[in-house]
């Protein structure tokens, strides 16, 4: 039987079925970026809830495969070579567990680098934009009188959108006919954009009709439906 008892994190959360991939985590939207996946897979796998409410993220367990104190995080204890693999990154790791199960991503080289691009893009720009703005429309920075930066955020994601919007015309999914991980990446965020955060007047997302078009076709997936709302909250 596996044994995952040398890493202090399953002191915190005890892994129940060690023999499959743990996973730490939280639906947000870099959270179900990799429960999505998973669930897109069929990866065997044991989800735990890591909560901000009680600061789950800083707890010393958690901190020990996390040092950003970030989710989400995993533990493969089939990992390369048979060893077990601590990893945290939602980029990474979807890009680990595309190469571990040989989906959702390109087998040619040259399609390879072009969906790590489009992931790039998103943990790079998207993520990072997409969140600022939700900090200043709907958190704290809304009580901020200079509206300044909030409008920064604003034409900055829209400028993002228009650059997906362009690409996206004639495409079912950013790399094509084929979904991929660059569209697991995007898509959630694209969701709370609009959803959580409230800012799709303030963004005018009505003007981006293939990102529009390619997220109703990424939520209507059964494994997107299923992988928005794992782990569950308490």
């Amino acid at each position: 039987m596996t044994d995952l008892s040398s890493f202090p994190i399953t002191g915190k959360w005890p892994a129940q079925h060690p023999e499959r991939l743990q996973l730490y985590s939280l639906p947000t939207p870099n959270g179900v970026k990799v429960s999505i996946m998973l669930e897109e897979t069929g990866l065997a796998y044991e989800p735990h809830l890591v909560s901000f409410e009680t600061q789950d993220q800083m707890s010393p367990e958690f901190l020990t495969l996390n040092p950003n104190n970030k989710i989400p995080a995993i533990l493969d204890p089939d990992g390369p070579g048979g060893k077990p693999l601590a990893l945290f990154e939602s980029g990474a790791i979807l890009i680990y567990l595309a190469e571990k199960t040989g989906r959702f991503m390109p087998k040619d080289a040259a399609g390879r680098y072009e969906t790590i691009q489009w992931v790039m893009f998103q943990m790079g720009g998207i993520g990072p934009m997409f969140g600022q703005l939700g900090f200043f429309n709907k958190f704290a920075g809304k009580a901020y009188e200079d509206k300044r930066p909030r409008d920064r955020y604003v034409a900055e994601s829209k400028r993002l959108l228009g650059v997906l919007d362009k690409h996206l015309a004639g495409r079912a999914w950013i790399m094509g006919d084929d979904y991929t991980i660059a569209d697991i990446a995007s898509f959630p965020w694209i969701r709370n954009l609009i959803g959580f955060y409230e800012a799709g007047e303030l963004v005018g997302f009505g003007d981006f009709k293939n990102v529009a078009r390619v997220l109703e076709a990424f939520v209507a997936r059964p494994a997107v439906v299923s992988g928005l709302n794992i782990p569950k909250r308490g």
